[in-house]
């Protein structure tokens, strides 16, 4: 496997990580709440997330990656459904994107693919949903933070922190 290609798939899994980090300090209910009404919940956000990755990776080599089976606008309807249905979207997506790029080799990078009939370099395919997937769990990290207020678990370096772990990192 060459080097970008377990860097995307490295930043790829810190991504998912990061998200499920704050899906461990919230309650059920916090994943439905909305900013105000143009928002997308916690919810919406992972099941776009799902339908996306769905689409994209499998048989993300032979078929375009906006697949005609899928429903993009249904991925934007709010509904309650159980935690443990929002985490089985949320796996099963992932379980898509790196089922696609761990076979993956050097000579794979440069192939083309397409995503709604515009081709791309595998390579550059890869980094668009990194860029993508890290866009929503940023907004997933908002919505949690907000939510958890002075609560939250920080998934960085909190506040007033930089100094204490330049410390510990021998940074200092």
């Amino acid at each position: 496997m060459t080097v970008v290609l377990q860097a995307l798939i490295d930043e790829l899994r810190k991504t998912k990580r990061t998200a499920e980090r704050a899906f461990e300090q919230l309650e059920d209910e916090d994943f439905f709440f909305r900013l105000n009404p143009q928002q997308n919940s916690i919810y919406v956000i992972v099941k776009h997330l799902s339908g996306n990755m769905l689409s994209r990776w499998t048989d993300f080599l032979t078929s375009d990656g906006e697949k005609a089976g899928r429903d993009r606008e249904s991925e934007f309807v709010e509904e309650l459904v159980p935690r443990e249905r929002i985490i089985e979207l949320w796996e099963k997506g992932w379980a898509a994107v790196f089922a696609a790029l761990e076979p993956l080799g050097d000579a794979d990078l440069a192939r083309t693919v397409t995503i709604r009939g515009e081709p791309h370099t595998v390579a550059m395919a890869a980094v668009r949903q990194v860029a993508h997937y890290a866009y929503h769990v940023g907004q997933i990290l908002l919505i949690a933070k907000h939510l958890r207020g002075e609560r939250w678990n920080y998934l960085t370096i909190p506040p007033g922190g930089s100094a204490a772990f330049n410390r510990k990192m021998g940074r200092a």
